[in-house]
């Protein structure tokens, strides 16, 4: 064997020794106490390790577990606890001089526990809070650690609310990795989860310099994606409001640690907005502008371009956060919308239509404005909706006789030339006032009415009947061709099943009860009789 060999061979043997030997040699567990200490000074909080380990292969001192106390106002669990702390260190200093360089810190499979009280503050506001104010130098001295890299690796944060509302909601995969970490300049964050549906979330960008009184407010400006959101599982939606659907954003987040700016694309697909509605067929889209106030809660939206395919509307307003309430007031405005865009997408705010149809071809024009807390939300405004056709109901044969009065057949569907109405949307049901409902073949409709929240339906109505229509009727009625054409009724029944009711105390309280009394002087026959079978209902006898 050469002598160089076997002198390389030597070396190795050598090195090997050391690296069994000296893990032995150095008790890296005096150093347990100093770690600890300048965890919890850079943290604010008391911090636990176990037993610490050298490993010259890996480069560190590694504890088998890690505990990061919570702030006491929130709960007296750990705020983080971790399979494993890797501390990456200067092993020359450390094996001569005993002394602590860190280099990194890598927290194995760590268990986060994020919660939020009334007040809108977090539990981590309070991580490496001061009780006096520092000069830069003095914070980054008391924060304690200027490390080149801090890991999380296969974690899960638990997001709740004090007191609880539900139950928390859990993420995991959490993977997260700060660079070139410092108290008094910005710093590279890249982090990741999975969600609970089995989507993703990303985040990349900057944060800092923290905020030693709150570290929530410390600046951040980052780039956002999230995948695959489940809206009822989501910690964004109170399961109060009856959203769900899937939710896909790209965005960014910029943040000077007073006012947060977001902008981006929000993408819905199978959305329910409301808790009676179904889930939409149509995916709708959001481009919006966003700025927030991270210190009273509140926000102004200054851009919200809603589209479902070729419709767009635009949403505009602002909202405020009181402990565990929100109240907004919006402008929602949309101008010749094509129907067909729409329709799919109306059972997601509780449209209902009659079962086996749908509403094709023509516009909806809307102004509406919401005011209130969200649980507790009051619209107001105008719909309108321009030569559309409502196809598969046949308003005629809803309304029995008409059709065959007037010498005409309305077909299997509705055509509108025009339906317009005042609109007010609460908690308590839907109101339609100043209904106008232009239909060719048969004239022209007005009334009021009211939606219960179940759908129920509770309308009086009256029917300005023009052409065949009226002839065919006064003659039915014994009225001449003269006679009136304003016939009452109601409608009733649900959304999904509307029953049209003649209102004959209308008839009777109104012009017709006048001219049918001249006409008979109170003798013979009522014709009533025809009017009351007209909308599908028989007089019953006297």
């Amino acid at each position: 064997m050469k002598p160089a060999v076997k002198m390389f061979g030597i070396v190795i043997a050598v090195l090997i020794v050391v690296a069994i030997a000296l893990p032995l040699l150095v008790n890296v567990n005096s150093f347990r106490p100093e770690i600890e200490s300048r965890l919890g000074a850079a943290l604010g909080r008391q911090v636990k390790v176990g037993n610490l380990g050298l490993s010259l292969l890996g480069g560190g001192v590694r504890a088998n577990d890690l505990s990061i106390s919570d702030d006491p106002k929130f709960s007296n669990s750990p705020f983080i606890k971790a399979k494993s702390l890797k501390v990456g260190v200067e092993l020359i200093p450390l094996i001569f001089s005993k002394q602590l360089n860190v280099t990194e810190l890598v927290i194995d499979q760590p268990e986060v526990t994020l919660l939020r009280n009334q007040a809108g503050i977090w539990n981590f506001s309070s991580v490496g809070s001061k009780e006096k104010k520092t000069t830069p130098a003095e914070k980054s001295e008391a924060f304690g650690l200027s490390v080149g890299k801090i890991e999380l690796t296969d974690g899960k944060i638990s997001l709740g609310s004090i007191p609880a509302k539900r139950k928390p909601t859990v993420y995991d995969k959490v993977e997260v990795t700060v660079r070139k970490l410092s108290a008094v300049n910005a710093f590279p964050v890249v982090a990741s989860l999975r969600l609970p549906s089995g989507g993703s979330m990303k985040v990349d960008g900057k944060m800092g310099p923290i905020n030693s009184n709150d570290a929530s407010l410390s600046p951040l400006n980052a780039k956002l994606e999230i995948n695959k959101l489940d809206l009822s599982q989501s910690a964004l939606v109170d399961p109060e409001l009856g959203v769900a659907g899937q939710a896909d954003f790209d965005g960014t987040v910029d943040s000077d640690g007073r006012i947060a700016k977001t902008r981006g694309t929000l993408k819905g697909t199978n959305l329910k907005l409301v808790p009676k509605g179904a889930r939409s067929g149509r995916p709708v889209q959001v481009q919006y502008t966003l700025e927030h106030n991270l210190s009273n809660e509140s926000g102004r939206l200054s851009q919200g371009d809603i589209s479902i395919g070729k419709a767009t509307a635009k949403l505009t307003g602002t909202y405020e956060t009181r402990g565990d309430k929100t109240s907004v007031h919006t402008r929602l405005v949309g101008t010749n919308m094509p129907v067909d865009e729409l329709e799919a997408a109306l059972p997601a705010v509780g449209v209902v239509l009659p079962p086996g149809s749908q509403l094709k071809g023509g516009t909806l024009s809307l102004e509406l404005d919401s005011a209130g807390l969200l649980e507790k939300l009051v619209t107001t405004g105008m719909v309108k909706l321009n030569n559309t056709t409502l196809a598969g109901f046949d308003l005629g044969s809803k309304l029995a006789a008409i059709s065959a009065l007037s010498g005409k057949q309305t077909g299997n569907d509705t055509n509108i030339q025009n339906l317009s109405s005042d609109v007010r949307i609460s908690p308590d049901g839907t109101r339609l006032d100043k209904m106008s409902l232009i239909i060719p073949a048969l004239g022209n409709v007005t009334g009021n009415g009211v939606i219960s929240p179940g759908g129920t339906l509770n309308f009086r109505m009256a029917a300005s009947l023009t052409g065949g229509t009226v002839t065919g009727l006064t003659q039915m009625a014994g009225l001449g061709s003269k006679g009136a054409s304003n016939i009452p009724f109601m409608i009733e029944g649900t959304t999904s099943s509307p029953k049209f009711v003649p209102d004959v105390q209308g008839i009777v309280g109104g012009q017709i009860q006048g001219i049918l009394g001249s006409q008979t002087g109170g003798q013979g026959d009522n014709p009533l009789g025809g009017l009351s079978g007209l909308l599908g209902r028989k007089k019953k006898p006297q």
